[in-house]
């Protein structure tokens, strides 16, 4: 029985595994999908202007909870919620694949934090 249950953990374990590799979204459709997010972040991801924030090089499991929590109004922002209300959950996948695929060009958060001078 023990044994069982050990495998039965095992099995539920790669499963979860899996899914999280399924999350990790298409790069190429992430940057067909990401293309109204260049205005303000870059084409590259990394936004020349401190208001935006670089998405060059993000963790994409990060980029995945800042898009849904726009999408659901945890993170308080109308112009991030607007683009964000449109994307599905694979388009979320795709779009954090795309930006966390790119190299950043953050070396320092010095002129990139609101309020910073």
């Amino acid at each position: 029985m023990h044994r069982a249950l050990t495998l039965l953990s095992f099995g539920a374990v790669l499963a979860f595994a899996s899914t999280q590799l399924l999350a990790a979204g298409n790069i190429e459709n992430g940057k067909q999908k990401a293309a109204t997010c260049f205005a303000c972040h870059g084409t590259d991801g990394n936004s020349i202007d401190p208001q935006y924030p670089r998405l060059a090089g993000q963790y994409n499991m990060y980029l995945q909870q800042a898009l849904n929590e726009y999408k659901t109004g945890q993170r308080d922002n109308a112009i991030m919620k607007g683009f964000v209300a449109q994307l599905s959950d694979q388009d979320i996948q795709d779009v954090a694949a795309y930006f966390s695929s790119l190299p950043t060009k953050l070396d320092t958060l010095q002129g990139h934090i609101q309020g910073d001078k």
